[in-house]
């Protein structure tokens, strides 16, 4: 009819014989039920379709015929059937993001369009990755034209009311919902869809950037992603990105953590780096003018500056051209964005799209600098000068008065930062005997290194006077036999640095033949030392292995503790690891006290010990020193306040009267069983002292709960020797059970 009323009669025509010829095939009324029609009869549908296909633009426009529930595309034109064998026989083409409920939902809501008339604009954007000839992913939006499509209710459809199809306005994501308005086979979708492509590569691609620099250091294969990423970008198949970054103050390149995630080439191969990018001309003009730049053949560069390390170093690599542009925060670069290739693709005219991804690689970068100076605070925070995260609160809120926060006042007065009516928990676990280990590994180590000397002395001719250091060598051998005392180590030590040490030099200077004997001698002394260290490493070596790993256990599970009410803590490495805790209602004033958190923060302190001294007791089996350890609990249930002391930087018990807790920890580590010679703390035991009854009838009920879960076991009721001004200490000993598999965690409420 449209032919018949067109005014240019060729026109008319030509559609009315194409109508004319339809008749001869009734499929195109009643539908087409075998694709292979569309072969069969290719002419007549691309007939059909001329309008909507003009062939002057099929070398242009990204276009195809498809087909409901199909993944079938007929007549596509000539740029879409090149896009599709550059993208390999293998290739499928899906849409990006479309899983079956999704595809369910819009097949329904072309039924709410066409049949119940319910106005929806759900056109969205669905992508097709397809990569190009040289595996480049190239991103084209899809947008398809269903109004050539009709919708048809089948026998077992469902009518919809209103309040149903409100139902599903608001239930998008309820897949089974939909399924259920809109049964299996109860509709038909005749028709087809007109689908336009478009290429959105270097939008999609900068969208997906800024979703993968959003994530940058969660995902593993970042560096893969990147990189495909720019090479959507730049249409480059083989582009790497890079990073470097820059010290002002040396004046240098240097590796940052961001290596971590980024490869730096100009640092390739290099473990230090002057100014000199290339060449100075190319580095000042990069850092002067903050603008990019671009080396479109390396090895033209690599010709005009020979001397050049950089240049010879990405002549070496292979890279053919690269694009560097800098990163500035604050008016300071403070690195170089690589972007290099193997082939002769980039250049200072597809250098301009760095324009668009800058913005984001500069967001980006300040991020992950602000990030990592935060966790350098972080580090030197927890090792250097922690403050606990559970006091926090009170320094922020004082250093925000300070500050004028919250008023105009500035630079106000600093003030006390206490902590009052706290009730402590000491415990520790230490090395048993590291003052007599560790002397005996020195003595090792000295009489070693003394006989070592002695055998190169006898390896020297008798024309070198050695008489008189021979007599100090027996002497200080002599001395070393005996018990070691305070200054033995210092006399010995001199002994051999000043004189044997310039001695040894001495003569081998004047005789070469004894170069060896000497060196030799040197090649068994630690560099650092310049003396025997074995035995004495080892020691040093397991000594603060212990500690790291009693020490680690400790962090931890404080950590999961801390959930259940906030308390102080603090642990110091000595010779063993030694923690303090308070707890009380001013720690966290925000949150409601019960002493039940006190009588679960003493069973949780009881059962770490016991973690500590099991795993230690499988880890020693690995030392290279075997050391003992001993574990002791101090009981003190008097509240005390703590005090910040800004000279010291850390927390102190606040006034006289609280001293005496900390006399009591400084005492009673070596104290004795009363009327005896015996430590108080003992291997394989955990020693809890105490004062008063009501004390000790807890800490039994505590012992109680492990013992039933067979981690402690037999328990001795001891009295403790009277200490300089603290008398009437009791003690509860009692035994590890060493077959134990795990310690318990869960906590009774109510103890």
């Amino acid at each position: 009819m449209e032919a018949e009323a067109s005014d240019d009669p060729e026109y008319a025509l030509s559609h009315q014989r194409i109508l004319e010829k339809t008749k001869e095939f009734p499929e195109l009324i009643n539908g087409i039920k075998n694709l292979d029609f569309f072969e069969e009869n290719e002419t007549l549908m691309k007939e059909l379709l001329r309008d909507l296909f003009p062939p002057m633009l099929t070398g242009n426009e990204i276009k195809a015929i498809g087909f409901p529930f199909y993944n079938f595309f007929f007549n596509p034109t000539q740029r879409f059937q090149n896009i599709l064998k550059n993208a390999g026989e293998n290739f499928d083409m899906f849409i990006k993001g479309l899983d079956p409920h999704r595809f369910y939902v819009m097949s329904c809501c072309i039924i709410l369009r066409n049949f119940y008339n319910v106005p929806l604009n759900f056109s969205m954007p669905f992508i097709f990755d397809i990569p190009n000839e040289e595996s480049v992913v190239n991103h084209y939006r899809f947008l398809n034209n269903v109004d050539f499509i009709d919708v048809n209710p089948l026998e077992n459809f469902k009518r919809l009311t209103e309040e149903e199809i409100t139902e599903l306005l608001d239930n998008f994501e309820d897949y089974e919902l939909w399924k259920e308005k809109f049964p299996s086979k109860s509709w038909e979708l005749k028709g087809f869809a007109v689908v336009n492509f478009f290429d959105a590569t270097t939008e999609i691609a900068v969208s997906n950037l800024k979703t993968k620099l959003i994530n940058l250091e969660d995902d593993e294969n970042l560096k893969s992603e990147l990189n495909k990423i720019f090479r959507s970008i730049f249409q480059v198949p083989d582009l790497e990105l890079g990073y470097t970054s820059i010290n002002h103050e040396e004046n240098k390149f240097v590796k940052t953590p961001v290596n971590s995630v980024i490869d730096s080439f100009i640092l390739s191969g290099f473990n230090h780096s002057k100014n000199e990018l290339l060449c100075e001309k190319n580095f000042n003009a990069l850092v002067e003018s903050r603008k990019y730049f671009s080396i479109s053949d390396f090895e033209k560069i690599y010709k005009e500056f020979p001397d050049s390390d950089f240049a010879k170093q990405f002549y070496d690599a292979g890279i053919k051209s690269a694009i560097f542009a800098p990163i500035i925060k604050n008016k300071k670069v403070l690195g170089i964005i690589e972007l290099v290739s193997r082939k002769k693709m980039l250049n200072s005219i597809n250098a301009q799209k760095m324009e668009i991804v800058m913005p984001y690689l500069e967001d980006t970068m300040d991020r992950l600098y602000d990030g990592i100076e935060t966790r350098i605070q972080a580090i030197i925070q927890r090792e250097y000068t922690s403050i606990h995260p559970s006091v926090y609160w009170k320094f922020r809120q004082e250093a925000e008065r300070h500050i004028g926060f919250y008023r105009e006042e500035f630079d106000l007065p600093y003030r006390k930062i206490t902590f009052e009516n706290l009730t402590p928990l000491f415990g520790q676990t230490d090395i048993r005997n590291s003052s007599v280990s560790r002397n005996l590994a020195i003595k090792k180590d000295l009489e070693i290194n003394l006989m070592l000397i002695s055998d190169v002395f006898k390896n020297l001719s008798s024309d070198n006077d050695l008489e008189s250091i021979n007599l100090k060598l027996i002497h200080f051998q002599e001395l070393l036999a005996k018990d070691l005392k305070a200054d033995t180590e210092s006399q010995v030590q001199n002994f051999i640095h000043q004189e044997v040490h310039p001695l040894l030099e001495s003569i081998k200077l004047q005789n070469v033949n004894y170069n060896q004997i000497v060196t030799d001698y040197h090649k068994q002394l630690d560099s650092k030392t310049e003396l025997v260290y074995n035995f004495r490493k080892k020691f040093d070596d397991s000594l603060s292995s212990v500690n790291k790993t009693l020490a680690d256990i400790l962090d931890k599970r404080q950590e999961e503790q801390q959930r259940r009410f906030p308390f102080y803590y603090e642990r110091f490495k000595t010779d063993g690891v030694e923690h303090n805790m308070y707890i009380g209602s001013s720690i966290e004033p925000d949150l409601t006290y019960d002493p039940i958190f006190l009588k679960n923060l003493r069973l949780w302190q009881l059962r770490v010990i016991c973690e500590t001294e099991l795993k230690y007791k499988h880890y020693r089996e690995s030392l290279d020193y075997s050391l003992d350890v001993s574990s002791l609990i101090l009981v003190y249930s008097t509240p005390i306040s703590i005090r910040f002391r800004m000279d010291e930087k850390r927390f102190d018990v606040d006034g006289s009267y609280n001293a005496r807790y900390e006399m009591i920890k400084k005492r009673i580590d070596k104290s004795l069983v009363k009327n005896s010679d015996e430590r108080i703390t003992q291997p394989g035991k955990i020693s809890i002292i105490y004062s008063q009854d009501r004390e000790r009838e807890e800490y039994l009920k505590l012992i109680k709960i492990l013992q039933d879960q067979n981690v402690l076991s037999t328990i001795e009721e001891l009295e403790v020797e009277d200490l300089q001004g603290i008398n009437g200490l009791r003690a509860l000993r009692v035994a590890v059970n060493y077959d134990a598999k795990n310690v318990d965690y869960d906590f009774v409420e109510g103890i």
